[in-house]
């Protein structure tokens, strides 16, 4: 069945799945914001390079390509594939499937969360890295443990708003 399709939709567990690993990835990198150069008063005084080469910037920079990945191409994103070739033939076919729209969407903003923790690290923000690799986490750990997709309820509620989701008129 298409992925991409929402009459056939998706199986619930793959993005779970995903949200699962990417949290574990999360977590280290707030480990590594925490004891590194990302929470440190020495940030703003460190040059560019330095903080680019800080390793919780590293990971996090590894994190956005990942999410952007998802975000571009869903269908071969890592997650994804593990998901579909190793996970899904064990289990029994899920109960329902769903529209792919609101976690292609919530990829979206875990990139937009990831880029702005990146951006601030370059501008020697302290803490910025921290924080966006934080909320990122939040927000991976309730999707993946509670099945709380915080991006999917974004996606939600900006579709009723008419502001994603639907074919817009055109305008002559």
């Amino acid at each position: 069945m298409p992925e991409r399709s929402p009459a056939h939709g998706i199986d619930p567990r793959g993005p779970r799945v995903a949200a699962g690993i990417t949290s574990l990835l999360l977590l280290v990198d707030v480990f590594l914001a925490l004891t590194g150069l990302a929470s440190s008063a020495a940030l703003p005084a460190a040059s560019v390079s330095e903080r680019m080469q800080d390793p919780a910037f590293l990971l996090l920079g590894a994190i956005a390509f990942l999410f952007l990945w998802g975000v571009l191409s869903p269908r071969t994103a890592p997650w994804g594939v593990l998901f579909r070739t190793v996970i899904a033939p064990r289990l029994s076919p899920p109960a329902e499937r769903e529209d792919p729209r609101p976690p292609r969407f919530a990829q979206g903003v875990g990139l937009v969360v990831s880029l702005t923790g990146l951006l601030l690290q370059l501008a020697g923000v302290p803490w910025g890295l921290t924080a966006a690799a934080a909320a990122a986490f939040v927000a991976a750990f309730l999707n993946a443990v509670f099945g709380l997709c915080l991006g999917c309820q974004m996606y939600l509620v900006l579709q009723r708003a008419g502001l994603v989701g639907r074919a817009r008129p055109r305008l002559p």
